[in-house]
């Protein structure tokens, strides 16, 4: 048969194959026997038999011997489709080998030359090569599906028209997805351009049902099949290189104690890595195949870092040469020598010899810059330039392996590759077998595969995996049914293109296999979307694309259609990926690969990442790519992908139940021989065997095929967790977890959490009582009768397959999936266009326009697009069909039922919860500050009324004239970039605009001719497209879409003709024309619509209220100049947003930044600092802008509050805290006798307290305290003393005091007086410490007495004894931590030296006062989060997010942007650009902005004069450096380093002068920096602080380095300032005293 076959041949083509090869295939032998006679065939045969040749020969021997077509047009005869550019472009390569040879056999048989000629046409074809085909087409052009429709929907459809065969390569890639429905229609939309259909040819090598794949390929029409028997040898081996997978996780190594750090657990990647590395140092050629992109980048660089490993380690030894095939080192203890395709033939069980693993981190891991130098990493997401390197390094042997996906899954020939490694189980058996497929490609060749689970779960899924690739047992495809979403896109392509009747154009779609069923309905409700039948005006992209003449029957399309087919067609969704490129350089060759969107928002410039196993620096981050320059042995990040993974198909779950069944039931040693016949290794073996074995130990029957166990058991919270054990795939598990989730929750009023995987589902439920076991269909000796609730759960688990369908369709509109499928049906549909095709368009603003676009379509239960995306999740997604048997075969018994309770989970139960917590495990791993703000869940109704922004307000200050103007012209389309061009532009103004008069019209053209636009109007007219109407007595102009709501809403009179489709009543058609003349207008006044209209004003106000209490309309006063008719104003909702954009823009515009120092000026002053509050009402001012501000005690009263209140006095503030009106609060102790306080109005002071800090070791003596203030009121220490002595019995003056100083630092307590305080500071070991003078007293301070009445500064006198430390770090009292209390305390930081020895006071002077608990804090967060925000713009005047990082603000500036937003709408804060380099994001008052900008000094005015310096603690709220302004930058220093840095911490000061950071003074004044260089700037700084020395504010001051230099015999400058102001030198540097 052979001879014959290749006796059709011409003697040219048959001599060159004789002389090539043996005989030809079966598989070659059949296709040219039906290739040859002219039909349609379908080849399927395994890799390496020669399909693509059997698919060409014939092509290229007709091409050869017939002359060339005359008409250049028709010279293209043959087409070859490949489903991967890389692919095309290998077909493309490997057909030179034939057509050379044809052509040396012709030359030697003295037969003409064939002049064959082969194009390639993709999306990586340069234009100006896409140009030459269409000017001279060649003979066989090489495309891809997504080309040839962008062919046919062009011109160069025209260089196409001589096509005769077309050869489909890898059908099964295409048939059973969208893409194949795609192409489907482009091979229809083909063969109607041609004068013949043409004949096709399809190709694959895993494919079932073949009869499937034959209809797909010619629409129903005869389909010769070749499929003969496969002779196709596998040698397979399932590897496990650890003797226990169970032991993975568990704790390894015996390093302990403090130093250890976090326990190292034993994993199985080490092991997976090291056995890989050998197998390709074994191996000339390594294929290793990933099932994503992150864990193919990830293994690349593990095992480019062993392999370097290795190499370092043997530079000294003779080195085993890669591809020898001879053993080579293992590095791992105990190993021998290399079995069969280098395998270890003994290892132990232990750690790699190299380091740890590319670890899998939350998102992406880190590599250390290992050069690469074994592998390199191959995926779609790494530029096709670099993957032709790779590809062609491996072919050449220069490369030892390869790391890939699946795209080199399909035909590409990588040359003679030895074995190929597949990392965890292939996601199908047809996966499989592409991929082992590639090693051994050759005719006749043995195909080696070595496979690695990774668990043991995935370890059962392998083993049958293997067995079925054996047999060919491949899974089924199904052709979509009816993707409506491609039916439009090919519509809107065809009618751009040629004019099309409806009944042609169904006749066409309906040849295509994926549309023989279509229904006329169907069909239809489609064009009436595409023809404009639902609102354009409420979504832009609903407007027409196409024009359907309804009683012509005919379609054609509306301008643009072309550009929007070209530019936003295929099927392949958008995921948003950044495009990364070099930074120098131009041409193709810059485009290094792709990120995820995710990837790129978490980096930042300067970082580094790994793509295709080379290290890559960022050099800038774009709108739409990212830069970057080659960083060689650089570590870097190791990137991430979001996408879909592929669940189990239902026919591999169930053979992998069968496979549980037959392994678990026999003895173990037939088990044995089973497992080992699959090709499973001894451990491999083991492992299974003990897996299985385990999972009976704790569950007598095991989930199988014929079996689902229903596994309950309590989770540590005590909470129930359900397993539904099933191996039927998630495609079925996926869909029966959204239904039993949603029967749950309906039962019993939870929400229920629900993860599926391919072996089951896990659901956590709430703590019911779920006791007993029950069975279903179960052995009479294993299923028990349990309680009622055990069988209603199991009655919720099991479906009624009769409502499956239902139930999941129902429940599947709600879910994420949805949301996903809808955006990219949409985007296929054309509905959510590219606006700018050459750029990238990011998701979270595709899913903002999907989401758009979806609350419309949903309120029109036909809308196609919706009822496709519902088919897609129900059909495509999910396996419903499945699930439906599933449900069958358990209520005929066919499948049993069983639920068991275990006291923990089972094996296999574990494996499911591995993947339910990695599903949850990052719910709570979002940072602090975005949880608390989360949690935050503002009120808007609360906010709005805080605000001043609910109903009535006046918007017409906020909004500006010019915007509103400007934006209503647009609406009406009165600007020039909008008016109608032509009859098309006309028909988009009735539509969206509504019915119009000619004069109307006019003024919306770009003619002024009225009777030009008249004649628009009528042919758009007698195209049915337009209606003449009158309103109110004047003539008008209506799209004819509106029809039927002008009859419905105004009585209108309609001409006759229109078609019914149009005339359908509609819900609220008066609501309808009203929103639609919101949404072409500004703000608006009731008579002005109801003019529009033609009715009355009753009547439109009622709809105007429908459409405001939906929530389409703003009420309220809204024009800047007055409503006209003097009633309340109306808006559409989106108009009114925009208006606010563009008014706060254009207020935001004027407002010119200002310079960092400007602020760094403006801040102090805002705050009073310089004395300008005077008196107590000056300090209440004081204390209500520093409300909440966190402020070490020891400042308090000596820098803090006396550099804002002029001639402060301590007294005052105790009158404050006497009266009620002001409250302080601890926050911690700080080393030494100080501690964190706060003040607060005592009116805030619910929305200002911080939370109180919960005490670890809270006493019987601290809860007394608590019971005793609880009941309300004050106490003296006396008394307290006494409460608690009564309740817990005698306590100790010093335990009391103890206790009520933590509870005091934790923040619960606080008195009525700040003696205590101060008391506590006399001790003088503060952060701020200060001389200590005698001055006015307060309510308690002591009489400083020869006697010392107070605290002994050695303990606490005859009642002494060692103090406790609070659990919060507070100062341990007694012993040396007591303080004591001298003469009068002036303030916070003073007390008098006397009294260090003094005998027991009857009541100690820190504890002098009244007690009381602190008051509760406001639970509404509304109400906090708007005080806050208050409070802090206050507090700062030009809010910014560094002044509320430094505050420690819960929730974090996130928390506080969205008060400070909605009140920026109602105009009461204003947002711009007001400091430079602060960030967009900066708030303020209207006054605090213009004292901001009135401080601006103009440029070179001397201001040294103007301001003087100022002290400031380094924490004090005025001081913006290290909050609002970063630290001034520091030179290293010497021997490298960062050196001495400043800080906002306890002690520490900084000097300004005029806004300039000049000094910063470390703690105890030892080491001062400076940033200037200027004399005279550190002349007024040195002086400053002399000043503050000489007054009090500080104690004395020694200096002893500065810059981090010794000041003694230092030229700098500082040092001569410091002594020109006074101070003096010592032997430890330069000191000054008061």
């Amino acid at each position: 048969m052979g001879e014959s076959v290749l006796d059709r041949f011409s003697p040219a083509t048959a001599d060159w194959f004789r002389g090539s090869f043996l005989a030809p295939t079966p598989a070659q032998e059949g296709a040219w026997d039906a290739i040859s006679s002219g039909r349609h065939a379908v080849v399927v045969a395994p890799t390496g038999s020669g399909k693509t040749l059997a698919a060409f020969l014939w092509a290229l021997d007709r091409l050869s011997v017939a002359p060339v077509p005359e008409d250049r047009a028709r010279r293209c005869r043959v087409l070859y489709i490949s489903p991967l550019k890389a692919l095309a472009v290998d077909v493309e390569r490997n057909l030179r080998s034939p057509l050379v040879g044809i052509g040396h056999a012709a030359a030697r048989l003295g037969m003409p030359l064939p002049q064959v000629r082969v194009a390639v046409r993709s999306g990586d074809t340069p234009a100006a090569d896409r140009r030459g085909f269409v000017r001279d087409p060649s003979d066989i052009l090489i495309t891809t599906p997504e080309s040839l429709f962008l062919m046919l929907t062009s011109a160069a459809r025209e260089s196409l028209v001589g096509v005769e065969t077309v050869i489909l390569d890898e059908v099964h890639a295409v048939a059973g997805t969208k893409r194949g429905a795609h192409l489907a229609l482009t091979l229809e939309r083909l063969d109607a351009l041609l004068e013949r259909p043409a004949q096709r040819i399809g190709l694959s090598a895993t494919v079932r049902p073949v009869e499937e794949v034959a209809r797909f390929l010619a629409g129903g029409r005869p389909v010769d099949i070749v499929a003969p028997a496969s002779t196709k040898q596998w040698d397979l081996k399932v590897v496990v290189p650890v003797p226990d997978l169970g032991a993975l996780g568990s704790p390894a190594g015996d390093v302990s104690g403090p130093a250890a750090g976090d326990q190292t657990r034993a994993s199985i990647w080490p092991h997976v890595e090291e056995r890989i590395v050998d197998l390709v140092a074994a191996h000339r050629s390594t294929l290793v195949f990933a099932n994503s992109r992150r864990l193919a980048e990830r293994l690349t660089t593990r095992l480019n870092e062993i392999w370097q490993e290795r190499t370092e380690e043997s530079l000294d030894s003779a080195e085993t040469p890669v591809g020898s095939g001879s053993a080579g080192t293992t590095g791992m203890a105990g190993t021998t020598g290399l079995g069969a395709y280098g395998i270890p033939a003994g290892a132990a069980w232990g750690g790699a010899a190299g380091g740890m693993p590319a670890q899998i981190m939350a998102q992406s891991g880190a590599a250390r810059g290992a050069p690469a130098l074994l592998a390199r990493a191959h995926h779609g997401s790494v530029s096709k330039e670099q993957r032709a390197l790779i590809e062609e390094d491996l072919k050449a042997g220069r490369l030892p392996a390869v790391v890939a996906t699946s795209s080199l899954e399909l035909g590409i020939d990588m040359g003679a590759v030895d074995l190929v490694v597949q990392v965890e189980s292939p996601p199908s058996v047809a996966s499989g077998l592409q991929r082992v497929g590639r090693a051994g490609h050759q005719v006749g060749a043995v195909s080696r595969g070595v496979l690695f689970p990774k668990f043991r779960g995935d370890l059962v899924q392998t083993a049958v995996v293997v067995e079925r690739m054996r047999t060919g047992s491949i899974e089924s495809l199904r052709v979509p049914a009816n993707p409506l979403d491609v039916l439009s896109q090919h519509i809107v392509a065809m009618c751009a293109m040629d004019d099309w009747s409806v009944e042609e154009l169904e006749a066409l779609v309906r040849r295509a296999a994926p549309f023989a069923g279509l229904s006329r309905l169907v069909l239809e409700s489609v064009l009436d979307m595409l023809s404009g039948r639902y609102p354009s005006d409420e979504f832009a992209e609903l407007r027409p694309r196409i024009v359907w003449d309804r009683v012509a029957g005919t379609l054609h399309g509306r301008r643009g259609a072309q550009h929007l087919a070209v530019t936003s067609g295929g099927t392949i969704p958008d995921r948003g990926l950044y495009a990364v490129f070099l930074a120098s350089g131009d041409g193709p060759g810059r485009r290094v690969g792709e990120l995820d969107e995710e990837m790129v928002y978490e980096s930042r410039v300067g970082d580094t990442f790994t793509l295709g196993t080379s290290t890559w620096r960022i050099e800038d981050i774009t709108h739409d790519r990212v830069l970057v320059t080659p960083a060689p042995g650089q570590p870097g990040r190791l990137p991430f992908w979001k996408g879909d993974t592929l669940g189990r198909p239902v026919e591999l779950g169930a053979a992998v139940g069968a496979f549980v069944r037959e392994v678990g039931g026999p003895a173990p040693a037939a088990a044995r021989k089973r497992v080992g016949a699959a090709g499973l290794d001894e451990w491999a073996t083991d492992n299974l065997l003990g897996y299985l074995t385990e999972q009976r130990e704790a569950i007598p029957q095991l989930p199988t095929d014929r079996m689902i166990v229903v596994e309950r058991f309590r989770d540590e919270l005590g909470d129930w967790r359900v397993v539904v054990h099933s191996p039927f795939g998630s495609p079925v598990h996926a869909p029966w977890a959204l239904a039993v989730s949603a029967r749950m929750r309906e039962r019993f009023g939870v929400d229920v959490q629900a993860m599926h995987g391919d072996d089951g589902i896990v659901l956590r439920l709430p703590d019911l009582d779920l006791g007993g076991e029950v069975g279903v269909n179960a052995d009479a000796g294993s299923a028990t009768i349990g309680a009622e609730l055990t069988q209603e759960l199991l009655d919720l688990i099991l479906l009624d397959p009769d409502e499956v369908a239902e139930l999941v369709t129902a429940q599947v509109g709600g879910s994420a999936l949805f949301a996903a499928r809808f955006r990219e049906c949409a985007a296929r549909a054309l509905l959510l266009p590219r606006r700018r095709p050459d750029r990238r368009q990011a998701l979270w603003q595709q899913r903002q326009r999907a989401s758009q676009l979806l609350e419309v379509a949903s309120r029109y239960p036909a809308f196609p697009i919706v009822l496709e995306a519902v088919r897609e999740c129900v059909q495509d997604v999910f396996d419903v069909p499945g699930l439906v048997g599933l449900m069958r075969a358990i209520r005929s018994r066919e499948v049993g039922a069983l639920a068991v309770q275990t006291r923990v989970p089972s094996p296999f139960a574990r494996s499911l919860l591995f993947g339910y917590v990695a599903q949850y495990l990052y719910e709570g791993d979002s940072p602090l500050a975005e949880r608390r703000a989360a949690a935050l869940a503002l009120d808007p109704t609360l906010l709005a009324e805080l605000l001043g922004t609910g109903d009535g307000l006046s918007l017409r200050d906020l909004l500006d004239p010019q915007a509103v103007a400007t934006t209503e012209a647009e609406l009406q389309r009165l600007v020039p970039e909008r008016a109608a061009r032509d009859a098309e532009d006309l028909a988009d103004l009735v539509r969206v605009l509504g019915p119009l008069g000619v004069e109307d019209l006019v003024a919306r053209s770009v003619t002024s001719d009225a009777r030009v636009v008249g004649a628009w109007l009528v042919e758009l007219e007698s195209a049915r497209r337009v209606i003449r109407i009158r309103i109110g007595g004047q003539e008008r102009w209506a799209a004819v879409e509106d029809a039927g709501r002008l009859r419905d809403a105004l009585g209108v009179s309609l001409p006759v003709g229109v078609p019914e489709v149009f005339l359908a009543p509609v819900a609220d058609p008066l609501g309808d024309l009203v929103a639609r003349f919101a949404r072409s207008h500004g703000p608006f006044g009731v008579h002005a619509v109801a003019a529009w209209l033609g009715l009355g004003p009753a009547v439109v106000r009622d709809a105007l209220r429908r459409l405001v209490a939906a929530g389409r309309l703003v009420e309220g006063e809204l024009r800047p100049q007055g409503s006209a008719d003097g009633g309340l104003d109306y808006c559409d909702a989106g108009v009114l947003r925009t208006l606010r954009r563009r008014s706060l823009a254009a207020l935001r515009a004027e407002v010119e930044p200002v310079g960092p120092v400007d602020y760094a000026r403006f801040l102090p002053t805002w705050q009073g600092v310089g004395g300008t509050l005077h008196g107590p009402e000056g300090l209440l001012r004081a204390v209500e802008q520093l409300s909440g501000a966190l402020l070490p005690a020891s400042a308090l009263e000596s820098l803090v509050l006396p550099s804002r209140v002029a001639a402060y006095q301590a007294a005052w503030l105790d009158e404050l805290l006497a009266a009620g009106e002001v409250l302080w609060q601890g926050h911690g102790a700080l080393p030494g006798d100080d501690g964190w306080v706060s003040l607060h109005i005592a009116d805030l002071a619910p929305t200002t307290l911080a939370p109180a800090t919960a005490l670890a070791d809270l006493g019987d003596i601290h809860a007394a305290i608590f019971e005793c203030l609880g009941n309300g009121g004050a106490y003296f220490f006396r008394t307290l003393v006494d409460a608690v002595s009564a309740a817990v019995g005698p306590s100790p003056d010093e335990a009391v005091r103890s206790a009520l100083w933590e509870l005091v630092w934790g923040g619960q307590i606080s008195g009525d007086t700040l003696a205590p305080l101060r008391a506590l500071l006399g001790g003088g070991r503060t952060a701020h410490r200060r001389r200590a003078t005698p001055g006015p007293r307060g309510r308690y301070a002591a009489r400083g007495t020869s006697l010392g009445l107070g605290t002994s500064r050695l303990g606490w006198g005859a009642v002494g004894g060692e103090g406790r430390a609070s659990a919060g770090g507070a100062v341990g009292i007694g012993g040396s931590g007591a303080a004591g209390v001298g003469g009068g305390a002036a303030g916070l930081g003073g007390g008098s030296a006397l009294g260090r020895a003094g005998r027991f006071a009857p009541t100690a002077a820190d504890v002098v006062g009244r007690w009381a608990l602190l008051p509760g804090r406001e639970s509404d967060p509304t109400v906090t989060a708007y005080t806050r925000a208050e409070v802090l713009l206050d507090r700062y005047g030009v809010l910014t997010r560094g002044s509320v990082g430094a505050e420690d603000v819960p929730g974090g500036f996130a928390g506080v942007y969205r008060v400070l937003a909605a009140a920026e709408e109602s105009g009461r804060v204003r947002r711009g650009y007001f400091v430079e380099g602060l960030g967009a994001a900066q708030f303020g008052s209207t006054g605090a902005v213009d004292r901001l900008r009135a401080g601006v000094r103009p440029l070179g005015e001397s201001t040294r004069a103007i301001l003087p310096a100022l002290v400031l603690a380094a924490c004090d709220p005025a001081n913006p450096y290290g909050a609002a302004l970063p630290w001034p930058g520091r030179e290293p220093v010497e021997g490298g380093g960062r050196g001495h840095q400043p800080a906002r911490k306890a002690g520490a000061l900084v000097v300004l002068v005029d806004g300039e950071l000049i000094l910063y003074v470390e703690r105890g004044g030892r080491s001062l920096l400076s940033w200037s260089e200027d004399p005279a700037a550190l002349q007024a700084a040195a002086d400053a602080l002399a000043l503050a020395v000489r007054e009090g504010a500080l104690g004395k001051l020694t200096v002893e380095r500065t810059d981090g230099a010794s000041v003694l015999g230092s030229d700098h400058a500082l040092a001569a300032a410091l002594a020109q102001a006074g101070f003096h030198a010592t032997p430890r540097g330069l000191r000054l005293r008061r």
